[in-house]
């Protein structure tokens, strides 16, 4: 027979039957519906319940956001474009994005200062957070905080590059100490340091030149969400190192440096983050010669700096305990002295496993530098609050504004989470 699934034998095939194709039910979305929604009945009644809910809160706010008013002058304006038709008035963040995002201070002709400071932020925690990226990018993330700063704040040039040589000399202190005592090294460094911003900020005025100056800007000027990135971003990147000093001070044997740290990390955390807020903008000054100006940035800065590195301090000291005592015998059989276990054995394992707490922490601390508008810093809420909210134009437009904030915020603490968990993958942080 000339048909290919013809039988040469009784009742034996020789041939292979084509392969059909799977069930629809066991493939493609049906499948995942199957196995996911409607898995057992409760499944699905809790599928249909969640899909209701979800029916109930996009139907009146789908028509809204669809009906969107995106170019006016006014609510008033937008109102009359909707003739009584539900819309939302998009177009007070069309006309006032510049206020959102750098403040209603800085000088609009001088965006492109910070702007250019933000992409290099990408560009400077590549190699930090990616760590199968080149070494040598490191370089420029020592670099950027003095990058950074040079292009947001202004001035001279030698103020940056004299921070910078400060904090060379005192790193290189710190290594010429730290092997034979990590006490030595650590308060040599920071004296070398101080030494050296001393020394250069009287001979700075003398030296300065105006060609080597970007036009300065003071810090009461700094607004909007680019406010609430940087302290983010500088109380972080403190933090975490402070919290990792304050973890080990906590466990040190020395009396006197646990007690310390025991009551810095228990007073911290027993103290709202507000009361501290206020102590920067009203108290702090006290604390630092009669003759001296602090910045109230960098007041800000000291006190969230402080409250997120006793968090810290606390998750990482869970991760000290999460480890087995043979670790810290391990180390000691190979003949390391502290800094050395620490550096290689210890935390690398200690943070691994901090890594969720740590993420908690960031997130929460980005989302709270939000109260430094209590204290008249005029960051993206406080620019909703404050000047927007207060003219004529746009009295009433709540929804809106603080729709576009809760978003900004989103993404920004979505990306955290969703790196932290990448990581943890990565490093395999469950040790199967």
């Amino acid at each position: 027979m000339s048909d290919t699934h013809a039988q040469t034998v009784a009742f034996v095939r020789d041939t292979e039957i084509p392969s059909a194709p799977p069930p629809y039910a066991a493939t493609g979305p049906v499948k995942w519906m199957r196995e996911n929604l409607f898995a057992t009945p409760a499944n699905a009644v809790l599928t249909l319940l969640a899909l209701y809910a979800i029916y109930l809160i996009l139907a009146p706010t789908l028509p809204w956001i669809l009906n969107g008013v995106w170019s006016a002058n006014s609510l008033a304006e937008c109102r009359e474009i909707l003739q009584g038709a539900t819309g939302a008035c998009f177009a007070v963040l069309t006309e006032r994005w510049p206020q959102l995002l750098f403040g209603f201070k800085y000088p609009s002709d001088l965006y492109w200062r910070p702007t250019l400071a933000f992409v290099l932020l990408f560009v400077a925690v590549a190699p930090v957070l990616f760590f199968d990226l080149p070494r040598k990018l490191l370089i420029f993330t020592g670099l950027f905080p003095f990058i950074a700063y040079y292009l947001i704040w202004g001035g001279t040039i030698f103020v940056p590059i004299l921070a910078l040589v400060g904090c060379i000399g005192g790193f290189a202190v710190y290594q010429r100490f730290v092997t034979g005592s990590f006490a030595a090294g650590f308060f040599g460094g920071i004296a070398a340091a101080l030494a050296i911003w001393y020394i250069g900020g009287l001979l700075i005025p003398a030296g300065a030149s105006n060609n080597a100056m970007l036009t300065p800007v003071p810090s009461r000027d700094l607004g909007g969400f680019m406010l609430n990135m940087m302290l983010g971003v500088t109380c972080v990147s403190l933090s975490i190192p402070i919290g990792i000093a304050l973890a080990l001070g906590r466990q040190s044997s020395m009396p006197l440096i646990k007690v310390v740290c025991v009551v810095f990390i228990e007073f911290i955390r027993g103290v709202p983050l507000i009361t501290l807020l206020f102590v920067a903008s009203v108290m702090l000054s006290y604390f630092f010669p009669p003759e001296s100006s602090v910045d109230l940035f960098l007041r800000v800065v000291i006190m969230i700096t402080m409250f997120s590195a006793a968090y810290i301090a606390e998750v990482i000291r869970g991760g000290l305990a999460a480890l087995p005592k043979g670790q810290y015998e391990a180390a000691d059989s190979l003949g390391l002295d502290y800094p050395q276990a620490m550096r290689l054995i210890i935390l690398p394992q200690a943070l691994k496993i901090s890594i969720p707490g740590i993420v908690n922490v960031a997130v929460g601390l980005f989302k709270d530098t939000t109260l430094v508008s209590v204290i008249s810093m005029f960051d993206l809420v406080g620019m909703i609050r404050g000047p927007i909210l207060a003219s004529t134009e746009w009295n009433g437009v709540y929804w809106e504004l603080l729709g576009f904030a809760a978003l900004l915020f989103f993404v920004v603490c979505y990306g955290i989470s969703q790196y932290s968990q990448w990581l943890e993958r990565r490093l395999a942080t469950d040790h199967r």
